[in-house]
């Protein structure tokens, strides 16, 4: 059994470890780590996944982004890593409903994500319309949303951005979709 809580400063070690073995070496070349190079996740949304002894079986991180002229703010969900000997035994799943979970508390509107959309769809990421949201460098077909709040996509649009100034940038205010977060069950709710 795992439970899932906030990272701590001691965790920044096991899970990039741990993120090596899920990923292999290659990892810090895909384009998702571009935008994040050089910023810092969201402390609030980081999280691992523990086992009865405190070892690390799971993580994930969020990072702040911006998108377009207009600046619109959307959090870049991943990576999101699962030591490979505990994959298939719902921590991944987890630890993505409780990222959501917590974004919508924080007040953000939208996720974005790269990854597989046969596993992501199961949790409400879409892939992104063409000529939306941008990428650049990325494949279209894998850059996925998930919106927090009906209609967050549709303010968006043009190229994401690393947040690079100050604090994350602060999320636009405006209710949590009802019905697909359940803080109550500590995440994701089919």
């Amino acid at each position: 059994m795992f439970k899932i809580s906030p990272f701590t400063a001691s965790d920044l070690a096991a899970s990039e470890a741990l993120l090596d073995r899920a990923f292999g070496p290659g990892r810090l070349s895909k384009t998702s780590y571009a935008v994040r190079d050089g910023g810092a996740p969201v402390a609030a949304r980081r999280f691992g996944a523990r086992d009865e002894k405190g070892g690390l079986g799971g993580s994930s991180a969020c990072w702040p982004n911006l998108i377009g002229d207009g600046d619109r703010p959307a959090l870049l969900l991943g990576p999101v890593g699962i030591e490979p000997a505990l994959q298939g035994r719902g921590i991944g799943a987890a630890l993505i409903g409780e990222t959501l979970t917590r974004a919508a508390v924080l007040g953000f509107r939208l996720v974005l994500l790269v990854g597989d959309p046969a596993y992501y769809v199961r949790f409400g990421f879409l892939p992104v319309p063409a000529d939306t949201v941008i990428m650049p460098g990325e494949r279209t077909e894998r850059l996925q949303y998930y919106e927090l709040v009906p209609g967050a996509l549709a303010e968006a649009n043009g190229p994401i951005r690393r947040w690079q100034h100050g604090p994350s940038p602060r999320p636009a205010t405006g209710s949590p979709t009802s019905g697909r977060l359940s803080s109550a069950a500590g995440g994701y709710t089919p």
